[in-house]
């Protein structure tokens, strides 16, 4: 049987496959049959190499200092070239003062840890791994703190190598498809707003049971208005205004793949005041916000057909994206799947983030107005002085939600929507069609459908949804604390294990209890804002059920990412914690 020449946990110089560049890496895991070892980069990215893509950290090293050797000798039968020539040489007449720095920043430059490290090969894999010699390119990363780079060119005396981008994880194309693949994807498209269609109408008629589902098409005058789609556009202008106003702290995303990162004015908070104020003056000029309710289907086709433009835009714009642009999960080769996936991670307009843009600005601020449209149409519907309790939970439990969301806006921006997921299809439906007229299923279903609360419900409904909101706002708050910082003393004394990539996982607190609290605090929620509407109709539970399906399928994605980013640290980290997301059950 063959023996590993590394060993699981050694840090080596990997070769990117199908290039010439070397980075970093730690080993994983050696397979016996096929001789590959999996091996993790400083990114995350897991990939199999062959033993002879593999160096170790002193062979490279050694390579590294006798061709920086042979670089500074010259051949005797080489012709002396006129030292003025040369950009890498400083004249005779250089101090020692200059001499000295240039040693200094030389020491420098070697001694930061070799991430990444390109070495280009000028003769076989074989001699390049025995003697790691030929022509190289040193450069340290840059450095989040200040924003300096060092950098240590060598350099030939004949020609000058140009500098080489190293590649990136999403110019691997995506072969682990979701949904489904090509064909899931394809039906998604399809019957995910016909579903929404269909959830509108039956929660607008009187009797809202299958049986009362109209088998004909409506009208096309019911579904669609010019005036309609304008206020929609006009909406969305008024948000994007909104989001571009200088006020409110900019601060940096995630580090990307190509080690940069991104700006964002987190304004959100600001901007739902001022969304506040302009729906109070509309109030106040006898505005009649029971337009929407009496238009709703017309405001959802309209914003069903923005987004459908919106897609197509950002498809077509992906084809001039560069590889680090691209997200990882959409980049299959298959039109539709990509279409629907999102090809490009972080769409941009100059400094204008679409993705972020559309990920809560208009789909939540259209939630809290539509719910607030619908109490004013409640009233007027059921002759009412004062809106219904049941009404009056509903918009409160889910204002809460949404005002949370944007007083933590920041957070957004390590969730898997923002970190991971291409802007397509699938986010862009969800953020401004799925959420503004799916979310508001309750509100929509009492303008017809009054319920009763007694005093004891209502206590009950408010303590439910304390709890699951406490649950919610703890678990994310103390995951964004410790990603962003594990020393904060609000999340130090928390147990953690260790992984292969350098982060931690946390095993105690609320996140030891279940391996997603924050997922149950939703669903707890969720159920708190359905049980107001009754028990007559599953109309209002629509959200749960769509919530808990979400969910587990979430669990199901972010447990295969985790297992493939922290490996045998996860198997150990399921032990710790069994339970995804219910305790005791799931």
């Amino acid at each position: 049987m063959p023996t590993a020449r590394f060993q699981i946990g050694d840090t080596v110089m990997g070769r990117w496959p199908g290039s010439n560049l070397y980075y970093e890496v730690k080993v994983l895991s050696y397979d016996n049959k096929t001789r590959l070892y999996t091996v993790i980069y400083k990114d995350g990215t897991e990939l199999e190499l062959k033993e002879s893509d593999i160096t170790s950290l002193t062979i490279f090293k050694q390579g590294v200092s006798r061709s920086r050797s042979r670089s500074r000798s010259r051949s005797p039968g080489r012709p002396r070239r006129s030292r003025s020539r040369s950009p890498a040489r400083t004249s005779r007449q250089s101090s020692s003062r200059t001499t000295d720095v240039r040693k200094e920043k030389l020491k420098e430059a070697l001694e930061v840890r070799l991430t990444p490290v390109v070495k280009r090969l000028e003769k076989t894999e074989t001699e390049s791994e025995n003697q790691a010699g030929g022509r190289y390119n040193l450069r340290r990363r840059k450095d989040q703190g200040d924003g300096k780079t060092v950098e240590l060119e060598q350099k030939t005396e004949t020609e000058t190598l140009p500098q080489t981008k190293p590649p990136t994880a999403s110019a691997i194309k995506t072969t682990d498809l979701e949904f489904g693949g090509r064909v899931g994807v394809f039906f998604l498209m399809f019957l995910l707003p016909v579903a929404v269609l269909a959830l509108l109408i039956l929660g607008g008629q009187k009797d809202a049971s299958l049986q009362s589902f109209p088998l004909e098409l409506p009208a096309l005058q019911s579904l669609w208005d010019c005036q309609v789609f304008g206020i929609v556009l006009l909406w969305l202008l008024f948000q994007a205004v909104l989001s571009l106003l200088p006020v409110g702290k900019l601060v940096e995303g995630m580090p990307l793949k190509n080690g940069k990162t991104l700006k964002y004015r987190i304004n959100g908070f600001y901007a739902l005041l001022l969304t506040a104020v302009a729906v109070g003056v509309a109030m106040y000029q006898e505005g009649d916000l029971s337009y929407i309710h009496a238009h709703f289907l017309q405001f959802y086709t309209s914003a069903l057909l923005i987004v459908t433009l919106l897609s197509i835009y950002l498809f077509i714009r992906s084809r001039w994206a560069s590889e680090d642009e691209l997200a990882p999960g959409g980049n299959s080769g298959y039109i539709i799947y990509d279409f629907f996936m999102g090809r490009e991670l972080n769409p941009r307009i100059k400094n204008f983030d679409i993705k972020f843009f559309c990920e809560m600005r208009p789909g939540l601020m259209g939630w809290v107005l539509i719910n607030f449209a619908m109490l004013q149409a409640e009233m007027k519907h059921q002759n009412l002085e004062n809106p219904s309790p049941a009404m009056l939970l509903v918009n409160i439990f889910q204002l809460l939600w949404v005002v949370d969301g944007f007083w933590h806006e920041e957070k957004l921006l390590t969730m898997m929507d923002i970190v991971y997921d291409g802007f397509g299809f699938m986010l862009t439906f969800g953020d401004l069609a799925f959420v503004p007229f799916t979310f508001t299923c309750q509100a929509y279903y009492l303008v017809s459908h009054p319920n009763e609360l007694s005093a004891f419900w209502i206590i009950t409904l408010i303590t439910m949804n304390g709890v699951g909101y406490y649950i919610f706002r703890k678990a994310n708050s103390q995951k964004f604390a410790f990603r962003k910082n594990p020393s904060d003393p609000a999340v130090s004394h928390l147990k953690t294990i260790p992984t292969a990539t350098g982060e931690s996982l946390i095993v105690s607190g609320l996140w030891g209890w279940v391996r997603h609290p924050n997922y149950l605090g939703d669903i707890i929620m969720g159920l708190a804002w359905s049980l107001p509407c009754g028990f007559n109709h599953l109309i209002p539970y629509f959200y749960l059920i769509y919530l808990i399906t979400l969910l587990v399928h979430r669990n199901a994605r972010d447990e295969h990412q985790c297992r493939k980013k922290y490996g045998s640290a996860w198997d150990e980290y399921c032990k710790a914690v069994p339970y995804r997301i219910f305790p005791g059950i799931y």
